[in-house]
């Protein structure tokens, strides 16, 4: 099983890069005019669905890879600068079309097809959530090892019900200068784990540069 410290290491960066706090405004324009219960009913979807598709890139993703025949430091290269990309995205307070496309964000008319697109893929499991989970499944091969990223993920899809559930709350206590600190915050970790990704998939791709 993986050490707890580095269990704790992804589930920063996950946390980083599905950014629930962020995700707050969007959930609540999404939601507008809707009841509480309606809310929470679907803030229990979206972090079901966030689970199950991150846990299947965990267990998956290297069959997946290996079906395209895509190397793994290849996949960390492009991985790396498609979280780069979002990182400067979120530091400059915007949202990344790659993880929300507009046509994405204006279909907002079914209750029940919003849960899972767009505030499930690709906005909160979007493919740098995907990717960050598939390369860490990659980097610590093993059974034990991809099911004990289940942990991170579990932690991480916990505090995304928590925040879609009390989001009027946290909207109305952090304001719209809050959610952007975060936001910006959360940018700048991930492009220090973007870089690694980067660094790591280049040393895998040309040896000599180790």
């Amino acid at each position: 099983m993986l050490e707890w410290a580095y269990l704790f290491k992804i589930g920063i960066a996950l946390f980083a890069i599905v950014n629930p706090i962020g995700t707050v405004p969007i959930f609540i324009g999404a939601t507008e005019g809707w009841s509480t219960h309606d809310r929470k009913r679907i803030a229990k979807i979206v972090a079901f669905t966030v689970f199950l598709v991150l846990a299947i890139s965990a267990m998956l993703g290297d069959k997946i890879l290996a079906f395209f025949g895509i190397s793994i430091p290849s996949f960390e290269v492009g991985g790396g600068i498609l979280l780069m990309l979002i990182a400067i995205s979120m530091m400059h307070g915007k949202l990344s079309e790659a993880r929300q496309t507009k046509e994405e964000a204006e279909a907002v008319s079914d209750r029940e097809a919003i849960a899972i697109v767009p505030l499930s893929i690709p906005l909160l499991a979007g493919p740098g959530a995907i990717s960050s989970m598939i390369i860490a499944a990659q980097q610590n091969p093993g059974l034990l090892n991809q099911f004990s990223l289940m942990i991170p993920i579990g932690v991480i899809c916990l505090i995304v019900w928590l925040a879609l559930s009390l989001s009027t709350k946290i909207a109305a206590r952090m304001g719209t200068i809050g959610i952007n600190v975060v936001t910006r915050l959360m940018g700048l970790i991930l492009a220090a784990m973007a870089v690694e990704f980067i660094a790591h998939g280049l040393q895998g791709l040309f040896p000599r540069l180790a």
